[in-house]
């Protein structure tokens, strides 16, 4: 009988290949604990570009499924679901299109899951992201796509283009196992969680149909079924810059946060669609609803690149998949 992987690495994509073809190499270039075996499923959102050719090209490089959904909107849930459920291994690994891992990350990954006796929910480091794309032509210049642990390492040493969530991580410490609502950082470009209870939970809500939430809804529930969350920065991966609109992704995401707080209806998630992440743990602390200080940080968080979204989008601006809307992040 074949031993089955220590960890399924998910991957969705939509029209992606040349990002695709990043996230492989950095795949094909994983350094595994010795007897740590890992399969790969890339998961189409109903590509009409050359992902299909793509993928069979690296089979006799990875241990890679590719599977494919008829492009019938942004399905990014049901294309993670799709994986899930043909997970062989005890851990998912989920990362998005144009995530480029360090090669050290998988077994980072699986290192933090063997280290507690309980479930837990790990979130990788990821250096790179810029919400509007406002670094995007530096960035991809300061990659070497030939040795990207180089470049990892060199932005590291230089504190240039850290993980959005550093702020976050200032903030309230690095423990997120002592915070009340860690969930909120817990974004698929680089995390992982138990495959058991990731079906246990009912995986990725498919009720999510256009960008944001979906990846912050499943953390939610994760926290409240017990799982510890963990944070791994040698867990790291390089988010490859390509175009999007940040005023668009946030019109997109909040329709879907005002739906994650009608669904779960309880004192932190009323507090999501109209607070910024940052804030919802001081908010929480300051109400009597979390332990802990509330920081000197409380009520000074704001950013230039959110004034785009401080107008209330309509619930067509939304959703809108129409030629010319934001394109989204994850699958699509």
């Amino acid at each position: 009988m074949t031993t089955p992987p220590a960890c399924t690495v998910i991957v969705p994509t939509y029209d992606r290949a040349d990002l695709l073809r990043h996230t492989l190499d950095s795949l094909v270039r994983q350094r595994p604990r010795p007897g740590d075996a890992f399969e790969v499923i890339v998961v189409d959102d109903g590509s009409t570009d050359d992902t299909a050719d793509l993928v069979a090209s690296y089979r006799n490089r990875l241990d890679l499924r590719y599977f494919f959904q008829e492009d019938r909107g942004y399905r990014v849930a049901a294309a993670r679901n799709v994986g899930i459920r043909h997970a062989r291994a005890q851990v998912c690994v989920l990362v998005d299109s144009g995530v480029v891992l360090h090669s050290g990350a998988l077994a980072a990954h699986l290192d933090a899951h063997r280290a507690e006796a309980g479930p837990v929910a790990v979130t990788g480091y990821v250096y790179c992201f810029n919400e509007g794309n406002e670094d995007g032509e530096l960035i991809a210049a300061a990659i070497d796509h030939a040795d990207p642990d180089a470049s990892i390492a060199e932005f590291a040493d230089r504190g240039v283009w850290l993980d959005l969530r550093e702020t976050y991580y200032a903030r309230y410490g690095e423990d997120l196992g002592v915070l009340t609502a860690p969930w909120l950082m817990w974004w698929t470009c680089n995390v992982s969680a138990s495959t058991a209870l990731l079906r246990e939970v009912g995986g990725f809500d498919e009720a999510y149909r256009a960008w944001g939430a979906e990846d912050v809804d499943l953390g939610y529930r994760l926290h409240s079924a017990g799982a510890r969350f963990v944070l791994r920065r040698d867990a790291s991966s390089l988010h490859v810059p390509h175009p999007k609109s940040y005023a668009g992704n946030m019109a997109s995401a909040a329709a879907n946060y005002r739906y994650f707080a009608d669904k779960f209806d309880t004192p932190v998630a009323r507090l999501v669609p109209d607070h910024h992440f940052e804030e919802i743990e001081d908010l929480l602390r300051s109400r009597g609803l979390a332990p802990g200080a509330v920081t000197d940080r409380f009520g000074t968080t704001f950013r230039g690149i959110d004034a785009p979204a401080i107008e209330a989008p309509t619930d067509d601006a939304a959703t809108d998949d129409a030629p010319g809307a934001a394109t989204p992040e994850g699958a699509r």
